[in-house]
């Protein structure tokens, strides 16, 4: 193969991923707007998007602009924040684990957030108060899940891949029985606790979309940095080791990173399950399991998917209101079902 065949792929190659992050990125706008329409009040596309470009003020039609601007549009940015969080978290588990099954919350950490949320709402317990009271403690303990199972896991300066994830699976059971615990304790508050359990975006403000779109965006934006590390480690950590990656140190950062990720989409919406999972997987079969391409690509497949899902959870029964975690694991559940299958003919079960 000539010099001018290589560069000739790699030409086709950069406008195939060129056109494949266009038109997601025309999706994500497109699935913006419409979700913005969409609701117990229904509103016209032309003037949702005079809205937008400030053409029209609350003087002109303050209802309209009060809906879209300090209800619906809050709503959906963090809907499309935390969905962009958990796609990119999940790929980089993937990665790191060598395993299209993985997800987000395979290290237990998004039990450790619920444990923390619980103690907040049951027992009162935060050092943070008002809105962010149970946000805070989510946060807090999903952090300190992470470290914990890595400390668990450590031997002698090395973390086996096996060893973390039973550790991970071990500490998400003793703190999803905690949950229950509390849960069990508290009749009061229940009806909290579980809606909390199963996510959704009815506490929405933009004060919380600010701090989800800083701490999601500044995990993701380093998240990519090790992009071309995760495809050397996807292969083996030997080959990644002769290529001169660290990939032990590799392995931690990109741990810590997807725990702030998702530590910051679970503080501001609970526990959405399946995302990280789904979209991952379904961008590995449409561009192939090149880590530049395929983070990006999440990031905006997973910001649309939960931005409609979340449209769906409002309207569906509206004016009542499902939680955004029982539209994803409608549909995520049978789609895990279907990798079990595929991986069980792949691997000869």
């Amino acid at each position: 193969m000539t010099s001018d065949d290589i560069s000739k792929l790699h030409a086709d190659k950069l406008a195939r991923w060129t056109f494949f992050l266009v038109v997601l990125l025309v999706g994500l706008v497109v699935t913006i707007i419409v979700s913005l329409c969409i609701g117990s009040v229904g509103i016209s596309p032309g003037t949702v998007f005079n809205i937008l470009i400030g053409r029209t003020t609350a003087l002109d039609d303050k209802t309209s602009y009060e809906i879209i601007m300090n209800v619906r549009l809050p709503r959906v940015l963090l809907a499309g924040v935390v969905g962009a969080g958990l796609a990119i978290a999940g790929t980089s588990m993937q990665g790191i684990f060598r395993n299209p099954m993985a997800s987000p919350s395979i290290l237990g950490i998004s039990s450790g957030a619920a444990f923390g949320a619980a103690l907040a709402i049951v027992l009162g317990l935060s050092f943070v108060q008002g809105e962010f009271a149970v946000p805070a403690m989510a946060f807090v303990f999903c952090i300190a899940t992470m470290f914990l199972v890595y400390g668990v896991s450590r031997t002698g300066g090395y973390v086996p891949v096996e060893t973390l994830l039973l550790a991970g699976v071990a500490l998400g059971a003793l703190f999803s029985a905690l949950v229950s615990f509390l849960t069990y304790l508290s009749a009061e508050q229940i009806g909290s606790i579980v809606f909390w359990l199963m996510g959704g975006f009815w506490t929405a403000s933009w004060s919380k979309f600010w701090l989800a779109f800083i701490l999601c965006g500044a995990g993701a934006f380093f998240t990519l940095w090790f992009a071309r590390d995760l495809n050397a480690m996807t292969i083996g950590e030997d080959h990644a080791t002769a290529l001169g990656i660290d990939t032990q140190r590799v392995m931690l950062i990109i741990i810590v990173l997807t725990s702030v990720i998702v530590a910051a989409a679970v503080a501001f919406a609970g526990v959405i399950g399946f995302v990280g999972l789904i979209v991952p997987h379904m961008m590995r079969i449409l561009v192939g399991p090149d880590h530049r391409i395929l983070m990006p690509v999440s990031i905006l497949t997973g910001a649309s998917f939960l931005i409609i899902t979340d449209a769906f959870a409002r309207t569906i029964m509206s004016p009542a209101e499902l939680p955004v975690g029982i539209i994803t694991a409608v549909l995520g559940a049978p789609f895990f079902l279907y990798l079990l299958r595929r991986r069980k003919h792949m691997m000869g079960w």
